[in-house]
């Protein structure tokens, strides 16, 4: 396959550099990984576009009160979108960014720094059967939310 050089910037090169895998990935395929690529070969940058711009039907995301934290409120929501809405983390993450108006980075920041956890680690816990780990971990971290995380997690 054809490589060729391009240039980032330092937002774009450290948003790559902190969802990929350590050891494992190259600038590449973290790239490959975050990106909506279709599956087969031959697309057209088009097919990219509808794919991102695809619409939700009303109701994809849970009611969730406002008082509830942001953090917890849109990791929900990623989550949600991941067992329900048959998302990767990275096309929900992209809806919940749209759907709140704010750049993918910021819903990343939710289930990563905030939490204190790697995008790859969030992936081992949402990929977990029935989210056990994922439960404990967000029960640990917003402990007066335990009833809206079973609700959210319940299983599809």
């Amino acid at each position: 396959m054809r490589m060729y050089t391009v240039e980032v910037d330092e937002e774009v090169y450290q948003f790559v550099k902190n969802n990929a895998e350590p050891l494992e990935d190259s600038f590449n395929t973290a790239l490959k990984r975050l990106l909506p690529l279709p599956k087969k070969r031959g697309f057209k940058p088009s097919e990219i576009k509808l794919q991102i711009l695809k619409p939700e039907p009303a109701g994809s995301l849970p009611e969730i009160s406002k008082l509830v934290p942001q953090a917890l409120r849109q990791v929900l929501e990623v989550v949600h979108l991941v067992i329900k809405g048959h998302h990767t983390r990275s096309s929900a993450t992209h809806y919940a960014a749209r759907f709140h108006k704010v750049a993918p980075q910021t819903i990343i920041d939710k289930y990563t720094r905030q939490l204190g956890l790697s995008a790859s680690e969030f992936d081992r816990l949402l990929d977990q059967e029935g989210l056990i780990d994922l439960r404990k971990f967000l029960k640990s971290k917003f402990s007066n939310y335990f009833q809206l995380i079973d609700d959210i997690l319940a299983p599809a």
